[in-house]
């Protein structure tokens, strides 16, 4: 197995990422499972000092508990925020009863975005997730925002996590078409239950590249 520091491009992009990134679903215990903050933050102090730079949470992990306890690290440590790479999510609502509280429109990813980053404590998002397809919204839609995040500053670069094949196809050639920003990089789940994506996702000729 390569080492955390054996780092390689994320897609076709230009991001170096380590060869495993830590996800940070448990960190925090508000879901009466996970890690203590304490915990998490050892985790993440190993992590970084084996030399490696790519975290991965989303805004609903224990009801943006785990962002909070990574801007905490960053901000209460000697870590330098600007060599890792941190990838969050946005989809899922914190706050029930709202209709613009979750999903991928333009009004729910701004606040979305905004609230992660307070809660992350940065200026910037490095990989901005799609956590899941919106099938109320127009993929225009959701790809204009994403590309206005990116223009502004306040993310890097854009991921899609759980789509089809389909679906990434038909965002990946509006980006194109209309110059924005591409998607660099899918995350999909897949184990030895779970081989679905073997079908379409995996032999998809991507404009992604390999990663």
């Amino acid at each position: 197995m390569s080492s955390l520091d054996s780092y390689i491009t994320l897609g076709r992009s230009g991001l170096r990422v380590s060869p495993l990134c830590l996800g940070t679903m448990t960190f925090g215990e508000d879901l009466g499972w996970g890690a203590s903050p304490a915990d998490s933050e050892a985790m993440l102090a190993e992590y970084l000092g084996r030399g490696g730079n790519f975290i991965d949470t989303a805004n609903v992990y224990t009801n943006g508990h785990s962002e909070k306890i990574i801007g905490d690290f960053f901000a209460n440590s000697d870590a330098r925020r600007d060599r890792a790479v941190i990838g969050t999510k946005f989809f899922g609502s914190l706050f029930e009863g709202d209709p613009n509280g979750g999903g991928a429109g333009r009004k729910a990813l701004m606040q979305q975005a905004e609230a992660s980053l307070r809660r992350l404590r940065t200026d910037y998002i490095d990989l901005y997730w799609l956590h899941n397809w919106d099938r109320t919204m127009p993929i225009e839609e959701t790809l204009r925002g994403l590309e206005d995040l990116v223009t502004s500053g306040k993310i890097r670069y854009i991921g899609f996590s759980d789509l089809s094949a389909w679906k990434v196809s038909e965002a990946q050639t509006i980006a194109h078409f209309r110059g924005w920003s591409p998607i660099i990089a899918l995350q999909l789940e897949y184990n030895l239950f779970e081989r679905t994506v073997e079908a379409e996702l995996i032999p998809w000729p991507s404009p992604l590249g390999s990663a």
